[in-house]
């Protein structure tokens, strides 16, 4: 069973997701099966499919959450110096050299990754070009946009 790196965010996220999943939300589509139900030839219910499948998802996150869970290696930069390295967990201040335009980002796992929070997965073109870098360290990464050039201007483990 191969780990996942995790921020500790992270898995207090997905612990709130899977307490929500499990407490809320499947209540809910069970009490819509047996409403759906309750009216009758299920063949042609489009409201009681419509709940079955909603369960499945529900119940196929479910298990997506605890495997994640069950395999997080939760990685708490703020217990780590790594002297301007860059690393998983590690939050990275750039320069885009063709722009000027300062950008960061937080390096996490796949689940937590969200491009508009500014949060990469370690293994993108991005993530993986920056992490072994160190600050003042020049970089080019290949994207599925083109080649970029970054100044890595800090490193910070918050």
């Amino acid at each position: 069973m191969e780990k996942e790196p995790i921020t500790i965010k992270g898995l207090q996220d997905l612990k709130t997701e899977l307490v929500f999943l499990k407490e809320k939300k499947r209540p809910q589509i069970v009490e819509a099966i047996s409403e759906a139900r309750s009216h009758g030839d299920l063949k042609e219910n489009a409201e009681y499919h419509a709940a079955k499948e909603q369960q499945s998802h529900n119940e196929g996150r479910i298990q997506e959450i605890e495997d994640l869970i069950a395999r997080a290696n939760v990685i708490d930069v703020t217990k780590i110096n790594y002297d301007g390295k860059v690393i998983f967990g590690s939050t990275v201040f750039l320069q885009d050299l063709d722009t000027s335009e300062k950008l960061n980002y937080k390096i996490v796992g796949k689940d937590e990754a969200n491009i508009k929070e500014k949060l990469i997965y370690f293994k993108s073109p991005i993530g993986k070009g920056l992490i072994g870098k160190n600050k003042n360290d020049l970089v080019e990464i290949s994207t599925p946009s083109g080649v970029k050039n970054f100044e890595i201007i800090d490193v910070k483990y918050i």
